[in-house]
């Protein structure tokens, strides 16, 4: 099962160029990085990125998480995957563009449910 991760363009850069994420900070602050699903992607996307250009999707196995990956409850009781150790660059399987249209962000056809 993918799941995604929403990286604004210096998150981005900073774990191309370091090959490592301990998360934005809203995941510093709560000592794990966010994920989503598809079907959870678009509220995500709405509730913490709206208005802003120029984001970066990155898509991971949560099969291959090593185990550090929890489901829990967040967002109106459903349960969000969590992971409880940092993000290497090598966990991505795919990144791409998540453009900012004038209704909301286009998710790519690969990320939608």
């Amino acid at each position: 099962m993918l799941i995604f991760k929403i990286f604004t363009a210096e998150q981005w850069a900073a774990l191309d160029r370091d090959g490592v994420t301990h998360g934005a900070p809203v995941d510093l602050a709560d000592g794990f990085i966010h994920f989503s699903t598809a079907a959870q992607l678009p509220g995500t996307a709405a509730k913490h990125f709206a208005g802003l250009d120029g984001l970066i999707l990155a898509a991971v196995d949560a099969e291959a998480m090593d185990g550090a990956l929890r489901w829990e409850p967040s967002r109106g009781g459903d349960l969000f995957p969590h992971l409880y150790r940092p993000l290497a660059a090598a966990d991505v399987l795919w990144s791409k563009p998540l453009p900012l249209t004038a209704q909301a962000h286009a998710i790519p056809p690969e990320a939608q449910p």
